[in-house]
């Protein structure tokens, strides 16, 4: 209970994403659970909440007990102290497993030995591609693990008017261009800064990785790709007017779903194409953290370890349908015999590609942050937004490339020598 006998109610913000309106939706079977302590949740499009969690967690308001933050905040937060520490009350619950998550994911969340959030579900990248269509062009299948110069030239052979070869996102943003390309860049031999802070946006391999994206896109993409991110290219591969497409593990899940997909059961999954590194998927949790202003530490601890729990993802599947379970998260949920048949076209790929990742050094050479397709520095969301605009131009030919990347090193040189 609420500790003492007092009734709580935990005020939990969140992002408006379809996994937690159906957290909301299953809390009464926690509040049972646990007489004493109320949720109320406010649900938020994902700027918005960053803005309003930011505000309250750096002022010490202490209006949210509980908050969602994405795989970018938490080990910012964690440093500066903002989130509590989950580690003890993780370690010393048997019940719990903490060991059963991720363990990339656990790494990108934590901090020296901290783990200061616990992942409500996670994802990587993977290439999706529509075999029948491969089939009518005389392409064979892909093998298990790509290089982007195969992708590209099943891309090219397959291209025409009515069925682009390949999407991907060119909507400029942090978090939609540089997703993907943030990832092909490294796996070209680039990263934006080397370990001494120094940018790299300009140097060879940032320059290889940002011009193969957009000669693929100039050659075998879609029409477009400036206005283009993922739920474009959700539309577009679902309806078949694109072969293949390199994004998150959890469109799988909506390509999958015979309701609204017209390419289900038609489609494979491949490893995120590679060029110089053996992996290049990326790595993203959306978790459940309890801000240190909270006054009710106790009882919202208690909530997130049951949102987070294998019971919470086994009462989502006999409840709600398995294929709405979070995934990414937990090993044993892709043990779970109900999960393994509704996801059995995507499931595996994407633990496979999960554990395959490495936050800490995605690309060739080591970096001074831990983190695939973002950098885990306040500055780095102005950065890469800044920078996506530049290479957006240049996918719709107002600029060039290199143009593009000269400006961007000198945007990105600004943040690096802030953190000298």
């Amino acid at each position: 209970a609420g500790g003492g006998g007092k009734d709580v109610t935990l005020t939990l913000a969140t992002v408006n994403n379809p996994q937690m309106k159906d957290m909301e939706q299953l809390k009464g079977t926690f509040e049972k659970e646990n007489p004493g302590i109320k949720v109320k949740f406010v649900q938020m499009e994902e700027g918005d909440l960053r803005a309003a969690v930011t505000a309250d967690v750096a002022s010490g308001a202490g209006q949210y007990d509980i908050v969602t933050v994405g795989a970018y905040e938490v080990p910012q937060w964690g440093k500066l102290g903002w989130l509590r520490d989950l580690t003890p009350d993780l370690k010393d619950d048997k019940n719990y497993d903490v060991n059963d998550i991720l363990k990339p994911v656990r790494t990108a969340i934590s901090v020296d030995g901290k783990q200061y959030a616990v992942p409500f579900y996670g994802e990587s990248s993977f290439l999706a591609y529509n075999k029948e269509i491969f089939a009518k062009a005389g392409v064979p299948d892909l093998p298990n693990n790509p290089t982007w110069d195969e992708v590209a030239a099943a891309a090219k052979k397959i291209n025409s008017p009515e069925t682009a070869g390949i999407c991907l996102r060119g909507k400029p943003g942090w978090g939609d261009l540089f997703a993907p390309l943030t990832t092909v860049v490294q796996t070209f031999g680039g990263a934006w800064y080397d370990e001494k802070w120094n940018a790299q946006v300009n140097a060879e391999g940032f320059k290889a990785g940002v011009n193969f994206y957009v000669n693929l896109l100039k050659d075998a993409g879609e029409a477009d790709p400036v206005s283009v991110s993922f739920t474009e290219c959700l539309n577009l591969v679902s309806t078949g007017k694109a072969a293949m497409w390199y994004d998150a593990t959890s469109a799988g899940g909506s390509l999958e779903d015979p309701k609204s997909s017209a390419v289900a059961g038609k489609m494979a999954y491949v490893h995120a194409p590679v060029n110089k590194t053996e992996e290049s998927g990326w790595l993203w949790s959306w978790n459940l953290a309890v801000p240190a202003t909270t006054k009710n530490a106790a009882a919202a601890t208690t909530f997130v370890k049951w949102a987070t729990s294998k019971e919470y993802q086994r009462l989502v599947g006999e409840t709600l349908g398995w294929t709405r379970v979070p995934p990414g998260a937990r090993n044993s949920t892709y043990e779970i015999p109900e999960y393994k048949a509704a996801a059995a076209a995507f499931a595996p790929i994407t633990l496979e590609v999960m554990n395959a990742v490495n936050p800490k050094q995605p690309g060739l050479k080591p970096q001074p942050w831990v983190g695939i397709q973002y950098v885990t520095i306040p500055e780095f969301q102005d950065v890469g937004n800044q920078v996506a605009q530049l290479v957006a131009d240049a996918i719709a030919g107002r600029t060039t490339v290199d143009e593009a990347l000269d400006k961007g090193q000198k945007i990105a040189q600004v943040a690096g020598d802030k953190q000298k």
